[in-house]
């Protein structure tokens, strides 16, 4: 059995990736023109801002679609400025009421049933004399928020909503999708299209007009201000040969062309190009760099395709595909003369460039229309709790394992998150909500850093992670000097995403702080961050501890002033699985060493006394008749192996014994032969009551809760079979 670890642990490792396999963000057009997200990732649809004439009793028309991998049900929030009914596939799922409309303040839960595939969302609001509109979208952002897609077939891809001008009396037929805005009968809203005149302004002219402080529907300013922008492109030669690709085109303003980095054209007034250029089959980035002495009329470039150039075999694709736009270029700009980035510098889609101002990224050909990166896969990229043990798992089986195709899938998830990390602060500054890392741009509890962080801080032992420090000094900014503490210095909960989570204490939150204060003052050198970590164990003791049992209680309740009394199966999981990853990191001439080490070693015997017969620990610990749970399980299979194999436990043989059982019981039930993991208890609210946590709070099949901390539990006895089988040889040759 215990030869076969390896084994076990490689399928479930495989398994996870196969399901999950690496994607990166989906970058969509975005127009400004629209509504903007509020923090909660609700959109903020006030038609009073979009029609200021409307009159009282006219009707807007608000219509979005949401993609659904299966027919499920989703929850929504919905709070009203106005009367309002919604559609969701051409059927009425909600009417507002009196008090919903008099108290816009109240927020309304609307479950909304959607199919597999594309759902069409319709929002028909009515003008009063005090309101129009309403706030609108996901109920939970913080497990997944919910992007909306504009409709129809005129601008496929590009996120947000549209919104119709207003009239007087409802549609006899409701807009669905796969009609184009104008079957509807109604004129949607933003604007899809340029004017005559911003087309002959030049691109960088009406693209970048707010930047330029102009508007692109009316005369360009002048201005004796220099300007520097730039265009970004792939030159794709899709036949090879000898014959030279040839580029030919016009420009208003001065202009440098870059192929695959080198300079091939400048010109430092208007004119026209014609070059020819080696055939080298492949993608190169092709760079425009536009610059005028002082803005004002037109200001661009054209590049002419293959068919007109007369020359074939090649095209220009976009860099990066940009759902909602076909045009191959992205733009960016304004910038000062001498203070922009270079042309190799530009070539990024993770970077915020700086303009001297509030910074700028890319833009597409399309009246006010920005590029915005999505997180739209439902594991991979994405930056919480679960996935921070997921991910450690499957680093630590890589290690362990020499599975070096582990340890760089890991690293490359967390790149992703964390190379955007500044790119999706800016994104929530300015859009209201970024679409990327929903959780680590908006951090307001140790759940949103702590857990993903200390994996971050463990992947960046393998090598440099692109904005890896910077995100890691940022979650210490917020642990020591934001994360809200009781007057004697302990975590507890006041903000969250959930009104039950307030005021509170969580055992869980030793394990979204600790270990990653461990490992940020091993990183620093700072001693104070495990001075932290230690005094948040005892102070944690202090108020959840049950020493008739040696076990802890969920949650303190500071409302009530109270402990819950309740020990939730994970939750005394995640104590000391953590206090393991302190004990192995902190010092052994440490001054509270000795104290922590007797806490670990009470709570082992109290944990090792409700084993269940077979060999898991249940869901509430104290109640057999709870279900088997897997999570806890792991991580006191963990604990104690990591003690064997440490020396910290001053008589292992009953936790060996416990260890042994506790694994044979998953391998038998809660993992199966094609590596999916069972009986892992879904995320929790908190109660006074055991039977919430024995009858409502169920297990999910492979939940991101227990995948890694299996992994990490099958390690851990792995190597604690190899040290004892070193120490059995070393006896027998002495």
């Amino acid at each position: 059995m215990y030869d076969s670890i390896p084994d076990i642990l490689t399928t479930v490792a495989q398994r996870y990736i196969g399901d999950h396999p690496k994607h990166s963000f989906l970058f969509r057009a975005y127009h400004q023109g629209g509504f903007r997200r509020l923090g909660d990732y609700r959109y903020d649809l006030n038609l009073n801002e979009k029609w200021v004439e409307a009159c009282a009793g006219q009707y807007v028309y608000v219509w979005g679609k949401l993609w659904s991998e299966q027919n499920t049900t989703l929850n929504t929030g919905l709070n009203c400025y106005s009367p309002v009914t919604i559609y969701v596939n051409g059927e009425e799922v909600f009417k507002s009421e009196l008090l919903q409309e008099l108290f816009p303040e109240r927020r309304t839960q609307i479950p909304i049933s959607v199919n597999y595939g594309w759902n069409d969302v319709l929002l028909c609001f009515v003008k009063t004399e005090v309101g129009f509109g309403g706030i609108y979208g996901t109920a939970s952002f913080k497990n997944f928020p919910l992007h909306f897609l504009t409709p129809g077939a005129n601008r496929q891809g590009q996120e947000g909503w549209l919104y119709s001008e207003p009239v007087d009396e409802p549609v006899l037929s409701l807009p669905r999708d796969g009609m184009t805005e104008e079957e509807t009968g109604l004129t949607w809203y933003p604007r899809r299209d340029w004017t005559e005149l911003e087309k002959s302004r030049g691109c960088f002219s009406r693209i970048l007009a707010v930047a330029l402080g102009t508007t692109g529907s009316a005369e360009l300013s002048g201005t004796k201000q220099p300007a520097v922008a730039y265009a970004w492109s792939k030159l794709d030669v899709t036949q090879p040969g000898y014959s030279p690709v040839l580029l030919q085109g016009k420009h208003e303003g001065a202009l440098t062309l870059y192929v695959a980095g080198k300079e091939v054209y400048s010109a430092g007034s208007s004119g026209e190009f014609h070059l020819e250029l080696p055939r080298r089959y492949g993608s190169s980035n092709l760079v425009a760099k536009g610059e005028i002495q002082a803005v004002g009329g037109s200001w661009g470039f054209t590049l002419e395709d293959a068919e007109r150039s007369g020359s074939t075999g090649w095209r220009l694709k976009p860099p990066h595909p940009v759902a909602g736009c076909s045009d191959p270029w992205l733009y960016t700009g304004v910038f000062a003369p001498g203070a922009e980035p270079s042309h190799a510098d530009i070539v990024r889609t993770d970077t915020v460039f700086d303009d001297g101002g509030q910074g700028v990224y890319w833009r597409v050909d399309l009246p006010d229309t920005h590029v915005r990166p999505y997180l739209e896969n439902t594991h991979y990229g994405k930056w919480n709790y679960p996935l921070g043990v997921t991910l450690l798992g499957l680093l630590q089986t890589g290690q362990e394992l020499g599975r070096d195709d582990y340890i760089q899938y890991v690293r490359q998830h967390i790149e992703l998150s964390t190379s955007f990390d500044r790119y999706g602060l800016w994104d929530r500054e300015g859009y209201g909500a970024a679409g990327i890392n929903n959780q680590l741009s908006a951090i307001d509890s140790l759940d949103d850093c702590g857990s993903f962080g200390s994996t971050l801080l463990a992947a960046m032992e393998f090598g440099d992670i692109r904005g890896g420090r910077d995100t890691a000094d940022r979650i210490a900014g917020y642990i020591t000097d934001e994360q809200e503490r009781l007057e004697d210095g302990a975590f507890y909960r006041v903000r969250g995403s959930g009104e039950m989570r307030k005021e509170t204490m969580w055992c869980d939150d030793l394990y979204m702080s600790t270990p990653f204060l461990m490992r940020y003052g091993q990183l620093t050198g700072d001693a104070t961050y495990w001075d932290d970590a230690v005094n948040q164990f005892l102070m944690f003791r202090k108020y959840l501890y049950l020493p008739d049992q040696q076990i802890m209680s969920h949650v303190y309740d500071f409302v009530r002033g109270r402990a819950t009394g309740i020990p939730w199966g994970r939750g005394n999981g995640w104590v000391l699985f953590s206090l393991t990853e302190l004990l192995s990191i902190l010092p052994h001439d440490h001054m509270k060493r000795s104290e922590l080490l007797t806490f670990y070693r009470d709570l082992s015997q109290g944990y090792l006394a409700l084993q269940g017969e077979n060999g898991l620990w249940h869901q509430v610990l104290n109640r057999p008749d709870s279900y088997e749970e897997t999570s806890c399980t792991s991580m006191f299979i963990y604990a104690y192996a990591r003690g064997i194999r440490e020396g910290w436990l001053e008589q292992p043989e009953p936790y060996l014994e416990a260890v042994r059982k506790g694994w044979e019981g998953m391998t038998r039930l809660s993992i199966d032969y094609k590596g999916n993991i069972y009986g892992v208890c879904r995320g929790s609210g908190y109660s006074f009551t055991a039977l919430y946590y024995r009858d409502d709070l169920g297990w999910n099949l492979n939940d991101t809760h227990g995948i890694g901390i299996v992994l990490l539990a099958g390690i851990e006895l792995y190597k604690m079979n190899q040290k004892l089988r070193e120490r059995h040889i070393c006896e027998v040759h002495n």
